[in-house]
């Protein structure tokens, strides 16, 4: 190199380092910049995610809380509406009649065990006769308040609704039949009754005592 020259190409060299040390920290600065930046865009986005996804876990969590509220309302219901039954429950003996026309023509002994079963959701009902064998499963539907009567016997089952009013139990097991269960002095009693002409006419009753 011309030693004219080399004052201008040692300074000429120092300066393309400083400028590319100068560019190299630009870059790294910037890299460093866009790393924040990356990394607060990053962090905005979990806390983002996190937000929600704690909303999500909050509304679930109501959500059940609600759905657990409302069986125990219903629940709460049932049982109350069940409880209103329980001048059934034991363990009795009494006497059926048949009637026709309006006349007594036949009496037989009758026995009949009646609980609680399922948490007290259902009422059942053992009646044994010599007319007679039946397994009845009484309970309350909360979604259409309800009581519901099932009785099953030899030849299958035919489900009824039902209606406590006036403190008796209100079987209807068609249009024309129906079953009332009310408490007596020493028990209760079942009778049944058939529309004709114009009037309910008695077709069967059987009162029970406690056996207990």
């Amino acid at each position: 190199v011309d030693a004219d020259l080399k004052p201008l190409t040692t300074c000429s060299w120092g300066f393309f380092y400083a400028l590319n040390f100068r560019n190299i920290n630009s870059i790294t600065s910037n890299n460093k910049n866009l790393q924040s930046k990356y990394n607060e865009v990053s962090l905005f986005k979990f806390l983002e995610q996190m937000t929600s996804l704690k909303i999500k876990i909050k509304l679930i969590i109501v959500i059940f809380h609600c759905m657990i509220l409302n069986l125990s309302i219903a629940q709460n219901l049932g049982n109350e509406k069940m409880v209103k039954l329980s001048f059934l429950g034991g363990e009795w003996i009494g006497i059926s009649k048949t009637y026709e026309n309006g006349k007594l023509i036949k009496e037989i002994p009758v026995f009949e065990r009646i609980n609680y079963d399922l948490d007290s959701s259902i009422l059942v009902l053992q009646l044994n006769s010599e007319a007679l064998l039946l397994h009845t499963i009484i309970y309350f539907d909360e979604t259409d308040n309800t009581y519901y009567y099932y009785p099953f016997s030899k030849h299958g089952v035919r489900p009824a609704p039902a209606v406590f009013k006036n403190g008796q139990l209100v079987v209807q097991s068609s249009e024309i039949k129906r079953f009332i269960f009310a408490k007596t002095e020493q028990g209760f009693r079942e009778y049944g009754e058939v529309f004709e002409n114009g009037r309910w006419i008695k077709y069967f009753q059987d009162d029970f005592i406690n056996t207990n």
